[in-house]
């Protein structure tokens, strides 16, 4: 069974799709060994990993390069975060056929304009019209090969302020155009936007939502209000760069690298996620 395959018929099941960020091959490996369903090829990590800020500096061949090394390392589905598409219908149709050849499960664009700015970063964040970002949708259901293939619409109507009818309006057109998912993005304190929008939301297309800011709303919380796919976009990288922060702060505070090995797993333990038989 393919991948895509996989996480089609996790889309039919009851079960609620619990998706978390990586940024390469080992973080991959680690959001698998957690049990999650599927990995989020995320835009904000990949770009972070780099030391660059996910303002469409990278381009698509380097985030697809990312994509690969985590599905050649894993047997549970990539999504893979595409940003606006990395620009129109034919940058789109383009970025489709490339990313399923390499077998990722899913790829998720959204309705910004291109170039954009992380939804979580001060400035204007300005969409494209309804129509337009329909017209990509279709672009890429066009290119894709299989059936299985999902392509994943994602609305940023509440991250530029247009309230929940607009987050719906739109919603609806890109369902229409042929989306696989819905993700609708906020960045309130509460999940409260996410359940107006639930409350109104009637098509027979699953909805996909990033609790970055609401992480106190649990999953079962968020399955009660209808939402079939949870994702933890960058909670991996954020921790890791604490741990990080604190080792190297540790050492070259005290001299020596002793007293903490309790917070590092240790050599053979990284052997073994690096396949290495001991």
């Amino acid at each position: 069974m393919t991948k895509a395959a996989q996480l089609r018929e996790l889309l039919r099941s009851d079960r609620l799709i619990r998706v978390a960020g990586a940024h390469n091959g080992m973080s991959a490996k680690l959001v698998e060994e957690a049990r999650f369903e599927a990995i989020w090829a995320s835009g904000l990590e990949i770009s972070a990993a780099r030391g660059l800020p996910d303002t469409s500096i990278m381009t698509m061949t380097e985030f697809l390069e990312v994509a690969a090394q985590m599905d050649f390392v894993t047997a549970i589905p990539i999504i893979a975060d595409c940003n606006t598409g990395y620009g129109d219908e034919y940058n789109v149709r383009h970025l489709v056929r490339h990313y399923e050849r390499q077998h990722i499960a899913a790829v998720c664009i959204e309705d910004k304009v291109f170039p954009k700015i992380n939804s979580f970063m001060n400035g204007a964040q300005t969409l494209e019209s309804a129509e337009k970002f329909a017209s990509k949708i279709r672009a890429a259901k066009f290119a894709q090969k299989s059936p299985d293939f999902v392509i994943i619409a994602r609305t940023e109507a509440f991250i530029a302020g247009l309230g929940w009818e607009v987050a719906l309006a739109r919603s609806q057109i890109y369902a229409e155009a042929g989306a696989d998912i819905i993700l609708v993005h906020s960045k309130a304190g509460t999940a409260d936007e996410i359940a107006q929008f639930m409350k109104h939301w009637t098509f027979p297309v699953p909805i996909a939502v990033v609790p970055t800011t609401y992480p106190s709303t649990t999953t079962q919380e968020l399955q009660d209000l209808g939402v079939k796919v949870v994702i933890y976009a960058n909670q991996g990288i954020r921790s890791s760069v604490k741990a990080m922060r604190t080792t190297f702060s540790r050492i070259v505070q005290g001299g020596h690298a002793s007293g903490f090995e309790d917070q590092m797993i240790s050599v053979q333990e990284l052997f073994t996620l690096q396949g290495i038989e001991s």
